[in-house]
């Protein structure tokens, strides 16, 4: 996929853990495990404002768009 999640980068700069941003924005732990392991398929902008909000950061650091490999050849 050409979108990275960097949940886990922005979570260890904030030294944070994922259940103590599953309190602060209210969204259960499951759901933000499968946000930053990359495996969901659509995040609301309430939800991503809520993590910005938690984590003291711009959406561009959460999420990265990388072109794949065999779309550059």
């Amino acid at each position: 996929m050409a979108i990275i999640v960097n949940l886990d980068v922005m979570l260890a700069r904030r030294k944070m853990s994922l259940s103590e941003l599953s309190e602060r924005v209210d969204i259960s732990i499951v759901n933000l495990s499968i946000l930053k392991t990359g495996k969901a398929k659509a995040v609301r902008f309430t939800t991503l404002e809520a993590i910005c909000r938690a984590l003291d950061c711009q959406p561009g650091d959460i999420l990265e768009y990388r072109e794949d490999e065999i779309e550059k050849e």
